[in-house]
């Protein structure tokens, strides 16, 4: 029997095929590499007993790290190396100085606090001067007229369990600059203000944003020439973040080409211990740096890819 000779067509599925595979592979190893540090680095540097880092800063990272239990418990409850993170959050919010770090500057102390009730640990006892401070008798008011900014604020909100008057998702993302871009913003700050937009809509991803199916593809349109001009740029935190914001808008960043490419850019600078090793190219430090300074410099890029690849690889 004579055997088929494969089409042209045929050639460039197979390729394709190859090609998404190898993506999952490259998101697979990112996963591996950013959860193994993130559940040994961090937990040390971040202990109520260490005093080496800023207050503010420290604070800060202490309220990512409960997010990543959130989102790991959400998407990995059974994964071993989940336990260690629980057990440093769980440290973190017992430490009765806790509550006086994250209100220690005053400009992001109702931020912070909101933050605090809304990531803490199951049966963790909160301070009831923050949460009277935040939420006076359990009711939030925003602190800001920026839709943006209120966006964050209701999605804490909801999750610390808090009465508030803010507007519904969808009004508040009418009010946001992402719908009104015309063009993919390339200035830092800006593309930022998109990701954690989408985040908040979607709870990290956890479901669908409530916007229109025009309104959903202008933003993958967007997103997707974001990711592509921020690996140019050697952006490593916010091609992280862009490949969430792709699954964020329903979209497998392993089956896009920027996606693809975002994976690749990323595993080229992951190293042997899983981090990511700073924001962006011109940040990183050399390897023989102290160590405090290197973790500081990867922690928050390699949080995100974190995000990235274990919710995009669970829902995919």
């Amino acid at each position: 029997m004579v055997e088929a000779t494969p089409t042209a067509v045929d050639v460039a599925d197979q390729d394709a095929a190859a090609a998404d595979e190898a993506a999952r592979r490259g998101m697979r190893r990112l996963s591996e590499g950013s959860r193994a540090w993130m559940s040994a680095v961090p937990t040390q540097f971040l202990a109520p007993d260490f005093g080496g880092l800023p207050v503010t800063p420290r604070a800060k990272a202490c309220l990512e790290l409960a997010l990543l239990r959130r989102l790991w418990a959400r998407v990995g409850p059974g994964d071993p190396a989940l336990a260690r993170v629980t057990s440093a959050v769980d440290a973190i919010w017992a430490d009765p100085s806790f509550p006086g770090q994250i209100a220690a500057e005053p400009r992001y102390a109702r931020q912070y606090g909101l933050a605090y009730a809304a990531l803490a640990p199951a049966g963790a006892g909160l301070d009831q001067a923050t949460l009277e401070r935040i939420a006076p008798a359990g009711h939030f008011t925003p602190y800001s007229r920026s839709s943006y900014l209120r966006l964050e604020m209701r999605f804490y909100a909801d999750l610390a369990g808090l009465d508030h008057d803010i507007e519904s998702y969808p009004v508040l993302y009418q009010g946001c600059e992402l719908p009104r871009f015309a063009e993919a913003p390339t200035d830092i700050e800006a593309a930022y203000r998109v990701t954690h937009t989408l985040f908040h809509m979607t709870d990290f991803g956890a479901h669908a944003p409530q916007i229109t199916e025009a309104e959903r593809r202008h933003a993958l349109t967007l997103v997707d020439r974001m990711t592509t001009h921020f690996i140019a740029v050697e952006h490593w935190d916010l091609t992280a973040e862009l490949l969430l914001s792709q699954h964020c808008l329903g979209q497998d960043p392993t089956l896009t080409g920027s996606g693809a490419a975002g994976v690749r850019a990323l595993l080229a600078v992951q190293t042997a211990d899983g981090r990511i090793p700073a924001r962006f190219a011109a940040q990183r430090i050399p390897e023989t740096s102290p160590p405090v300074d290197l973790f500081r410099r990867a922690f928050h890029t390699t949080l995100v890819t974190a995000f990235a690849s274990m919710i995009s690889l669970a829902d995919a």
